[in-house]
């Protein structure tokens, strides 16, 4: 069984069905970029791994272990779906930093708060709270923000504020650490900036699922890359097969498309 493996995947909104049977699979250490025009369901997708959707059908298995069976039995407690998605770290378009923590509280708040339901806080608050602000601060050291620990997100550039939403989805230490769209919200100069953090990870092997635009960056970062149209993957391969040689005339009419624009 692959490191990931997502089965039959279906989600609809009302009468409208976004996903419509997704199936894909990504081995672990490897960078799965998801390509494909707006309206494909590519985010819709990134959002069920997460649990931030609950699919309608299908499976997700992570490791093989079934996070998510819809034909299983129900596990819709909050606890069971906090614990599911310790799976996965999502990085958002549009950041979602607190406004009212520096980049440092940010990237540790949801480690304390995890903290707090551990058995032994009580007597263990103090060296808890300070192995996970250690942990933020290495992680945002990593990401280049060694000056920015006591910033306020207003106090930051986008590509800053990207970094700094970056570090925070690998402080919990995911097994997949997932990306929608993370250079839509920059201009070029700062989408140069975390595209290098993003291939800094890449080279360190961190499982990555990536949404993207930026059919170059898919190319030269990924190990597979899967092509999205209509709610299903329509093509999924390395790179040099679903870009560079596609197999299939949906995948070549969309990559066309996007040459030309």
């Amino acid at each position: 069984m692959a490191f990931l493996d997502v089965k039959g995947i279906r989600k609809a909104f009302g009468g409208t069905e976004v996903l419509r049977g997704v199936d894909l699979t990504l081995e672990q250490g490897q960078v799965l970029s998801l390509i494909g025009s707006s309206g494909a369901g590519k985010t819709t997708l990134l959002r069920c791994l997460n649990f931030l959707e609950t699919p309608d059908a299908g499976s997700v298995s992570v490791n093989g272990e079934v996070l998510f069976d819809a034909a299983g039995p129900a596990a819709r407690r909050e606890a069971d779906i906090r614990r599911r998605r310790l799976h996965f770290g999502l990085v958002f378009q549009s950041f979602n930093l607190f406004p009212q923590y520096t980049a440092l509280q940010n990237v540790a708040l949801a480690g304390k708060l995890l903290a707090k339901e551990e058995p032994e806080f009580r007597g263990r608050k103090k060296q808890l709270y300070r192995d996970i602000d250690d942990r933020a601060r290495q992680l945002l050291e990593q990401m280049g923000l060694a000056d920015r620990l006591d910033s306020y997100p207003h106090q930051l550039s986008g590509g800053q504020q990207q970094r700094v939403a970056i570090a925070r989805a690998l402080a919990l230490q995911p097994d997949i650490l997932c990306f929608d769209e993370p250079t839509s919200a920059l201009d070029p100069e700062l989408t140069a900036e975390v595209l290098r953090v993003i291939r800094g990870l890449a080279q360190r092997r961190t499982t990555m699922v990536i949404v993207t635009h930026e059919i170059a960056f898919a190319r030269e970062v990924s190990t597979q890359v899967a092509f999205m149209d209509g709610g299903v993957v329509v093509e999924q391969g390395p790179p040099e097969q679903v870009i560079g040689a596609p197999a299939l005339e949906r995948t070549r009419r969309f990559l066309e498309s996007y040459m030309s624009s």
